[in-house]
Formats: C-alpha cells, sequence, structure tokens
C-alpha cells in the first residue's frame, strides 16, 4: 500500500533546475548561456513529471529556483547586471540570492511571465502528487542583494541599517569599520564594467571578519544578521525580536503562499535555532502539512534544531553517509554503522534525510568516489530501508552520471556544477525530445533506473514505511561465519512480518555468512520469499527454527529476504 501522508518516508528527488531540461551538450568551458543552454521550468513537462513519479519520488526538490546573482546580462528585462567580481561561476551559485521574492529568469521562457512559468510547475507537480521543494537560503545573500520585485508595503534587507554600528539586532547586515577589498586572484571570465565598490563593508557569509575574504571563503556572499554578535563572545540578542527574523518569516510565507509543500534549509545551523523554533510553527500556521529539512553537519546540534528549532528534518551526512563512504570507496568498518544507530542520529532516525548524492556531494560514479556507479547499489538499499525517515536522490543518480571535465568554475571535482552553464548527456538522452523515455539510454543505465525503481516500489511498504529496525550485527560481531567488519544485517519487523536485509560490502571477496537473530524474533517461513532484485535463495523452514540463516553475497551485493503479501 503506498505511504500515507503522515509517514516520514519521503523519496525526494533533487534536481538542479537550470541543467535539467537542456539539451545542448556544447559543454564548452566556462561556456555562455547563448553557448551552453541551459533548461527551463517548462522543460519539466507531463512525461517528466510521470517518469520522476514512476520512479518512485514523493517530493520533487528544485533547486536554484530564487533569483541569485550571475555574469549573465539580463538587464533588457529590466533585471540589474551584477558586477563578476562577486559571482562564482557564469551562471552563478544559486545559494547567492539576489531577490528572495522573484524565480531565476533564466529558468523562464517568457522572463516577463517568469513567477507564473513556476506557479505553473507547482500546480503540474501536485497534478501527478508530487509535492514541491525549493530551497531557502536563510544565512546569506548576494552582495548585490535588492529585491525589485518585493510585495507593497515590504521592507528591503539592509534598507534601514544603521550602517555606522558594525552590530545593533535593528540591524539586518554585520558592518566593518572599513571598505570592502576583493579577495586575491579573483578574475573572472566576464570582464567587469566597473570595479565592485562596498563601503562599509559588510560581513561576508561564512562568517568571516574582514574586510578582505580569502578567495576560498564564500567572499560573494554577506551574512545576515539574526541577533547573535559574534564578536561579543556570539552573545544572543533577541528581545526585542531582531528585524531580520521578521523579514525571514514573511519570505518564508510568501513562497508558502505559492503553494511550496517543503523548504529544503541551506546551512540551516549558521542560524540560530531560537529562530527556526520561532517561524517554523508560524508557517505552518498557513500549512500545517508545510515541512521543513536542515542541511546541518553539527550531531551535537541536532537535538536543538528538532525540539528547539522545531524542523522535521535533519541532514544525516557526518553519520551514515560518511560511514557508507568510506565502505564505498574500499576502506571503513561495516560495525560503524551500528555506532551511528547508537549515536544520535538513532535516536532521531525518524527525521534523519539519507542520501548518497546531492549537488554539494560528489557523484558516485566519479574517479573522486566509488568509480562505479553500481558500487552505490548496497549502500542506497540499506540507507533507504534501515530506518523510518526519508531518502533523497539525484537527478541521473539512477543512470550513474559521472563528469569527468572542468565545466567553468566548478573546476573538475566529481560534482556535477552548480555555478556554470553545462549540458548532462544522460539527462538529454533520458530527454529524447521530451519523451523522458529510456530509449536513449545504455543497457547498464536501464539496469541501474530498474534499480532505483524496485528500491523505491520497496519503501513504498509498511514494513519499510513504519516497522521496528532489529540490528543484528552485535549478535554476531563474535561468530566467525560474520566477516562483521564487511557485513551488515537487520531485521525490519512490522506485526507477525518482517524484512531480513544483509549487505557485503566487501568490493572484492564474496562471503557466505551465517546470521543469527533474536530468540524473541519469530519469522513465518511459509510467507517469506526473497524481494525481487536479488531472486535466488530463499530461507529454508529448519533455518528458522534455529533462529539462524545462511546468506551467499557476491561481492558488493545485498539480498532482501522479505514478506511483501
Amino acid at each position: 500500500s503506498p505511504a500515507t501522508s503522515s509517514s516520514n518516508k519521503l523519496v525526494i528527488y533533487q534536481v538542479f533546475t537550470r541543467l535539467f531540461g537542456n539539451t545542448n551538450t556544447t559543454n564548452k568551458f566556462n561556456g555562455t548561456k547563448a553557448e551552453n543552454g541551459v533548461g527551463k521550468f517548462n522543460d519539466f513537462n507531463v512525461n517528466a513529471l510521470q517518469s520522476i513519479k514512476s520512479l518512485g519520488a514523493t517530493h520533487i526538490w528544485f533547486t536554484g529556483v530564487i533569483e541569485h546573482a550571475t555574469m549573465t546580462d539580463n538587464s533588457a528585462n529590466g533585471i540589474p547586471l551584477d558586477n563578476p567580481q562577486v559571482v562564482k561561476g557564469i551562471a552563478g551559485s544559486p545559494y547567492a540570492i539576489k531577490d528572495y521574492y522573484d524565480v531565476n529568469p533564466d529558468l523562464a521562457v517568457n522572463v516577463a511571465n517568469r513567477m507564473k512559468e513556476f506557479e505553473d510547475l507547482v500546480e503540474r507537480s501536485h497534478n501527478f502528487d508530487l509535492k514541491v521543494v525549493i530551497d531557502f537560503v536563510p544565512n546569506h545573500v548576494a552582495r548585490s542583494y535588492k529585491s525589485d520585485v518585493k510585495p507593497s508595503g515590504i521592507i528591503d534587507l539592509g534598507e534601514n541599517d544603521d550602517t555606522s554600528k558594525g552590530f545593533t539586532s535593528s540591524n539586518n547586515f554585520y558592518y566593518l569599520n572599513e571598505a570592502f577589498v576583493l579577495p586575491n586572484g579573483v578574475n573572472p571570465p566576464v570582464a567587469p564594467k566597473n570595479p565592485f565598490t562596498e563601503n562599509p563593508a559588510k560581513v561576508s557569509g561564512n562568517d568571516v571578519f574582514k574586510a578582505q575574504p580569502s578567495i576560498d571563503d564564500w567572499f560573494e556572499t554577506v551574512k545576515l544578521n539574526y541577533g547573535v554578535d559574534y564578536q561579543n563572545n556570539r552573545t544572543k540578542n533577541f528581545s526585542p525580536v531582531p528585524d531580520t527574523w521578521h523579514k525571514m518569516r514573511d519570505i518564508l510565507a510568501f513562497w508558502a503562499g505559492k503553494k511550496v509543500d517543503a523548504f529544503r534549509c541551506d546551512m540551516a545551523e549558521m542560524v540560530p535555532y531560537e529562530f527556526w523554533g520561532w517561524v517554523i510553527p508560524q508557517i505552518k500556521a498557513i500549512n500545517p502539512d508545510i515541512k521543513f529539512i536542515a542541511e546541518i553537519y553539527n550531531p551535537n546540534e541536532y537535538q536543538n534544531y528538532i525540539e528547539i528549532g522545531k524542523f522535521d528534518y535533519l541532514y544525516d551526512k557526518v553519520g551514515l553517509y560518511d560511514t557508507l563512504r568510506r565502505l564505498m570507496e574500499g576502506g571503513g568498518n561495516a560495525n560503524e554503522i551500528t555506532e551511528v544507530n547508537k549515536g544520535v542520529a538513532g535516536k532521531f532516525e525518524a527525521n534523519m534525510l539519507r542520501f548518497l548524492e546531492n549537488h554539494d556531494e560528489q557523484r558516485i560514479a566519479s574517479r573522486f568516489f566509488a568509480k562505479d556507479a553500481n558500487v552505490g547499489i548496497p549502500a542506497m538499499t540499506l540507507s533507504a530501508t534501515m530506518h523510518t525517515g526519508p531518502v533523497m536522490l539525484y537527478f541521473g543518480q539512477e543512470f550513474g552520471i559521472n563528469p569527468t571535465q572542468p565545466e567553468g568554475f566548478q573546476g573538475d571535482d566529481g560534482r556535477t556544477t552548480i555555478f556554470d552553464y553545462w549540458g548532462l548527456p544522460e539527462i538529454a538522452a533520458w530527454n529524447n525530445g521530451g519523451k523522458f523515455n529510456l530509449d536513449n539510454l545504455k543497457p547498464e543505465q536501464i539496469k541501474l533506473h530498474g534499480f532505483y525503481q524496485d528500491l523505491n516500489e520497496l519503501i513504498k511498504h509498511p514494513i519499510i514505511q513504519k516497522g521496528e529496525l532489529i540490528e543484528l550485527q552485535t549478535l554476531n560481531k563474535s561468530n566467525p561465519k560474520y566477516p562483521s567488519n564487511k557485513v551488515f544485517s537487520y531485521i525490519r519487523k512490522l506485526d507477525n512480518k518482517a524484512c531480513i536485509f544483509a549487505y557485503n560490502f566487501d568490493l572484492e571477496n564474496a562471503h557466505n555468512i551465517e546470521i543469527k537473530y533474536p530468540r524473541y524474533v519469530n519469522l513465518l517461513p511459509d510467507y517469506i520469499f526473497q524481494y525481487p532484485i536479488n531472486m535466488g535463495q530463499s530461507l529454508s523452514r529448519a533455518s528458522l527454527t534455529e533462529k539462524k540463516f545462511e546468506a551467499s553475497l557476491e561481492p558488493n551485493s545485498f539480498r532482501a529476504f522479505c514478506d511483501l503479501n
């Protein structure tokens, strides 16, 4: 039966919006929009949305929707030019917002109609029962930030700031008592008409209180002031409520009014959890079903951001992702997965978003990571089935995308660029003239896509949605027939039905393992069969009475013995 709306088992399909619909694969280094092409909101046609839905997605995260700084000249459409000296990449980073109340003009067929084209995309997505996620970037904005389409009565960020004060909770930015100096080494591929000036200098987005940040800093962005006085022991000045809190609430309410279903909050832990605990209930008063997802990397803060900050979901990057990545690269130790489950990520397992790819991380198939997309199959299955929390895929993960050349500002680093105009051949092949079918894909890509489709079908089952986790690692650690540094196993159980998962993360060797399970667990042999991803082995009645069973596992593989009736 399909997931209920109250389930935490979301399947989020993240797309980098400007790259998704682009079928131009010229891929010139530092190419312009005219040379390399750009995708549009309208490229998410009914075929695209149907294809994403049939992959098993419940949510689609359109990354890079809100207007951000760019080197592309949109002045013919009344949009002010950005200075290339404070933009990263010709297309620009979607995390350097220049107008919170507008959408990226690149994504519109008719720029004057750009917001309507976005609203139509939300409606089309909802017609396929796909909920819409967009980014909320709360910590920093582009140095050129200015809203030219803000609703009447809205005062712009910084508009009423007292720039003579380095810090006051009524200011939206932090100020330095000197002029901004560009980092050494800034040399954009588009020549600026004039040198960039800013006086007094605002503090850079990654909390750098220097008039001249380094080229590795988030120098193209400026930090927003939520009432934390960083230069005075990070003292909190939250009464009265800081002005920035009100302005950001208005922005979230604006997008909630556009029927957006969830916000993925960029670097949420750089903004005080007290703000989130104040704002999230107010936005949920507009739409009780709206979800908030925090990009967060500090496990010591998880509890604060869930219990006080009221986030629905947090990234599980430093726990499960990092542990699985080490195994996928041929190192690591499968027992570390147990440590993740014993820690804070286990305590809040229903709130942890699991993934192996996103726009910040390297592609599984790249030479910087696992070098083969199929290495992700066991790890992705574990990420998706061990817990009741949500799971995320990055577009093209299901086709084994492998970036192999420098695109521009992004460089050659195993990531799909977020800064440049680019075309992804695998996505263009899937697009196939707007049909979004598998006709132009290679057999190994079709097979990998089939795995993700099967996995997402399994995720819908109530056992995976809400079953109890019975981890088997600890029980088997001293078992000589169970090499626990490379194999991992658990049961997901609901009422008298169960799924048993066994993994071999050894990239070189097959293992014939024996798995013991607890005496109190009763598995009904008549109902147990193997999940069709890996047909060929079933459990015998005799082994189940002895509370142990054997599994033969090829290198880098898994087996799932499930009762799915």
